[in-house]
């Protein structure tokens, strides 16, 4: 059954008033010990004014080791932790919009000088961007401690008052590297066949319905990984299936992993700047040799095609195979395009983060018809800065109190 883009609809029973959602990005606003600010909550009002449908949240940690390296990442791995969020979630609804906290264990791709613990993974397989640390293999102790702190993160989040729930299985973290052979090289029951691959989500299902019965538990996952031996839409679909039957509420359809950034995040043009003056590889790195560096960046940095809607047909593949909500997100920028996926593609939702980055209230022009494209550039500034700056638009160029 097609639809139109500005009914009102349901996501695994939430109610949203239309259906384009705010996907999750990194947005830097917790405090040193992981709690949300204030700068926090008024983003989330701002995108709640500005009408979207949903807001999907940055992912928030399930425990120490897994923190995310790039700047003050949230944290959903204890109780005290419940009212501040609550307070946020309140402050949303307000609006008439629902919320939906992401949750995540970044596995390999953090940093130990930033966690101060051991950096863990499927396998001791070393990171190519994170390449400092060689991760522990996790044990079946580790596993099933992982997978009880996913799902008392399920529990906290149900408890303040979000909508739902999306674990994070894209991008190269934790579950999507048990999910991909390319960091899975485990021969027990943690690897190998999809199913086992699978396992460890399928337990978090398992254990967390126990706890929360019917509450919403989405995914965001990869379609395809862009790794040799990793994930490809074959798979993708089995594991579509394989979530569906764990009782997933709404699939999100992405692709890649921080070794091939631009491969999930792509632009027109490599923020070679930005990374040479924040990035942790490339900021120490002698202004002279900057200046050599940068060029060659962009001339042998892979550039992935095409820019706009590249998920759009995985995520097509994977709504024939499954009966339940698929959302796609990736190169989204432009109302045509939105309402042709969902009129015509038969893809229920589309989701976006840098158009909201730039613009909060982008679907209320879309709307309204005062605005029918993003007026983001696609730079990826954003992307970069992240690492020492809080979430917002830098348009392609620098903050002053930087240099490259």
């Amino acid at each position: 059954m097609n639809h139109t883009v500005f009914e009102p609809a349901l996501l695994a029973g939430i109610e949203l008033k239309n259906r384009i959602i705010r996907s999750a990005t990194h947005e830097g606003m917790a405090d040193a010990e992981g709690f949300p600010t204030s700068k926090l909550r008024k983003l989330y009002i701002r995108l709640a004014k500005g009408d979207v449908g949903a807001i999907i949240t940055g992912y928030a940690g399930i425990q120490a080791d897994g923190k995310s390296p790039l700047f003050a990442m949230t944290m959903m791995d204890s109780d005290d932790r419940i009212p501040a969020y609550r307070e946020i979630v309140d402050a949303v609804h307000e609006y008439g919009t629902p919320i939906i906290m992401q949750i995540a264990h970044c596995g390999r791709q953090t940093r130990s000088k930033i966690t101060g613990l051991q950096t863990v993974a499927p396998s001791a397989v070393r990171d190519a961007f994170y390449s400092e640390d060689m991760p522990k293999e996790l044990s079946e102790e580790n596993i099933n401690e992982i997978i009880d702190n996913f799902v008392l993160a399920v529990v906290r989040v149900k408890r303040a008052g979000f909508d739902g729930v999306q674990l994070h299985l894209a991008h190269g973290y934790l579950l999507s590297e048990f999910l991909s052979s390319d960091s899975n090289r485990r021969k027990d029951h943690w690897g190998g066949s999809t199913e086992n691959k699978y396992r460890m989500i399928g337990e978090i299902f398992k254990r967390a319905k126990e706890q929360v019965g019917d509450y919403p538990i989405l995914v965001k996952m990869n379609a395809h990984d862009g790794r040799k031996n990793g994930m490809k839409i074959d798979e993708a679909l089995r594991i579509a299936k394989m979530l569906e039957k764990s009782g997933c509420a709404a699939i999100e359809v992405s692709c890649g992993v921080v070794e091939d950034g631009l491969y999930t995040t792509r632009g027109e043009k490599l923020p070679a700047d930005a990374a040479m003056a924040y990035n942790f590889k490339y900021k120490n790195i002698p202004g002279p040799i900057k200046a050599i560096a940068k060029p060659v960046l962009r001339t042998f940095m892979k550039q992935p095609k095409p820019l706009l809607k590249f998920n759009l047909d995985s995520a097509i593949q994977i709504k024939k195979a499954v009966n339940i909500p698929v959302i796609v997100v990736g190169g989204i920028n432009n109302l045509r395009d939105i309402k042709d996926i969902i009129e015509n593609q038969a893809v229920d939702f589309v989701s976006m983060a840098r158009p909201f980055i730039i613009e909060p209230n982008i679907v209320k022009k879309f709307h309204e018809g005062t605005q029918t494209k993003s007026k983001c550039i696609m730079c990826n500034y954003c992307a970069i800065i992240g690492e020492e700056e809080p979430l917002r638009c830098y348009c392609g160029k620098l903050p002053k109190r930087k240099t490259a």
